[in-house]
């Protein structure tokens, strides 16, 4: 008797136990039922990206568009009402960049405008010039011989063509049931997808220094790449500086670095407009270009991130922080990366403030520069305030034990899907019951997945708890990520109401619970 009084004792403890970690991370149905009005019936989300991107443009570190945007975000957020918006150097960067005027086309033997961009941190062409053109047809070093004293005051094409394919998959897609039930049955050691990709131009990397060596020594003009993609979708980054295989990484400095060198000016075609030369010159035909390439740098400086809070009461010394990158590539209008993560964070951020709920905890956004250079906004700020590793070991800062949990989006303008874990298991109920509200519009996954290449990182590096949304492909990897497609008409603004609701609900639940998000 004494021993199933024992075992009866149990039951009730863990029902009540079970019951009690439910109710304490229960979502106020009040405080919710005020940001989906607000969210769905007023938002601001697809105005504030259209100021963003149609208005500011591209946004790379540095450069004159990411400054006009980061004071947008900053005066709107203090229009708002929010507190301590300020911007917070997270340390060296280097120069800003930014084209001025551009124009590429075949003159001869037919003429074509050419689909182009400049890489980012390329210097310009002295005028508009028109000029022969050069396809460096290289597969060995035997091969660089036959264009000396042919280079001079040329255009070259520099690596192999590359032959886009017919698209028999869909561009766009959302995850299937199956893909979500596949993440949700992670184990804690498996990895999602990044968001990195490699692509090669086609040549040994010993092969491609030399080749590089040759355009600089024997007097080019400039450098056309032929870029992956279709459909007159292209993909500029930074330009190259070239070195030798061997040289270590360490010396080896980014275009955007104050130490840059000299480099030749470079752009990237399109595939379809790329691949037409090589085939008229491979045919003996003369090609004749005519590019205009004003571009201007500006002084290396420190980066910075923007700042902006909405104050706690009670706990108001514990943060609760959301983010996104404010940088971009410059194609397009660095729209679904991430203008839509920014206009996502701010509207949440608005919504909590428009709707008068009061959070325990301050929450606070962070707007990050240098992301795609390499989370240098993220890294700085985390290093600055929070803490970072040294000598392998982690080294946390005072503020740390203040710091509840930071949320990340980046990865497209798809509807968020559910959220990945990071491995840390605690997290999962609390989590669970905060999807509650999303679970019938089909946002419930938490996956053990651990996923990289964004501004969770950092903060997840020193063992605080940082995550990112599981989030509809969409066309991210297949048409927009990095491209000079990335505009406005990519957005999706159904998806966007949906996800900064999700935002503001999430960062509001962890602003008032009771005790800070578990760590690992």
């Amino acid at each position: 008797m004494k021993f199933k009084f024992t075992i009866l004792c149990l039951v009730l403890l863990l029902f009540v136990t079970s019951g009690y970690a439910q109710s304490k991370d229960k979502v106020d149905s009040a405080a919710y039922a005020k940001l989906k009005s607000e969210g769905f019936d007023r938002s601001q989300v697809m105005h504030i990206l259209s100021m963003l991107t149609d208005v500011n443009g591209p946004r790379l570190t540095n450069s004159p568009g990411y400054k006009t945007a980061a004071n947008y975000a900053k005066s709107t957020m203090e229009g708002w009402g929010l507190s301590n918006a300020h911007f917070d150097s997270f340390g060296e960067f280097g120069k800003g960049w930014h084209v001025k005027k551009f124009a590429l086309s075949a003159t001869a033997p037919t003429y074509f405008n050419i689909i182009s961009s400049p890489k980012a941190w390329s210097p310009g062409v002295k005028g508009t010039v028109s000029v022969d053109v050069v396809y460096l047809d290289v597969k060995t070093e035997e091969d660089l011989e036959k264009y000396k004293g042919k280079l001079k005051g040329k255009i070259v094409l520099f690596n192999f063509p590359i032959m886009p394919k017919p698209h028999f998959a869909p561009d766009a897609t959302r995850h299937a049931d199956s893909t979500l039930l596949k993440m949700a049955n992670a184990s804690p050691r498996d990895r999602a997808a990044s968001g990195t990709r490699r692509f090669s131009t086609g040549a040994p990397e010993a092969l491609t220094y030399k080749k590089w060596l040759l355009c600089q020594t024997e007097g080019a003009i400039a450098v056309l790449e032929c870029s992956r993609g279709d459909h007159g979708t292209l993909y500029p980054q930074a330009a190259t500086i070239p070195y030798a295989p061997e040289t270590p990484a360490a010396q080896r400095v980014r275009a955007h670095s104050a130490s840059a060198p000299k480099i030749l000016p470079q752009v990237l075609v399109a595939a379809e407009h790329y691949n037409r030369m090589v085939r008229q010159i491979e045919k003996g035909v003369a090609v004749k270009i005519e590019i205009t390439m004003e571009t201007e740098f500006t002084p290396a400086e420190d980066g910075f991130n923007v700042i902006a809070e909405i104050p706690g009461s009670d706990k108001s010394a514990e943060v609760v922080m959301i983010g996104a990158h404010l940088d971009s590539w410059h194609g397009g209008t660095g729209t679904t990366d991430n203008g839509v993560g920014v206009a996502i964070c701010m509207e949440a951020m608005r919504l909590i403030k428009a709707s008068g709920i009061q959070p325990r905890r301050t929450i606070r956004i962070g707007l990050w520069g240098g992301e795609e250079q390499g989370l240098y906004g993220s890294r700085g700020y985390v290093k600055k305030h929070l803490g970072e590793t040294v000598d392998g070991k982690v080294v946390l800062k005072p503020a740390a034990e203040k710091f509840s949990i930071y949320l990340n989006t980046d990865n497209g303008t798809g509807k968020w899907r559910g959220i990945n874990m990071q491995g840390n298991e605690k997290v999962r109920p609390v989590f669970r019951e905060w999807l509650k509200p999303f679970a019938t519009t089909g946002t419930a996954t938490l996956s053990l997945n651990s996923t990289g290449s964004t501004d969770h990182v950092p903060f997840d590096g020193v063992g605080l708890p940082g995550f990112q949304f599981i989030t509809d492909p969409i066309e991210y990897f297949t048409r927009s990520w990095h491209s000079n497609m990335d505009t406005y008409e990519r957005a999706i603004e159904d998806d966007l109401k949906y996800n900064a609701v999700l935002m503001a609900t999430l960062a509001y639940q962890a602003a008032v619970r009771d005790e800070m998000v578990p760590r690992q």
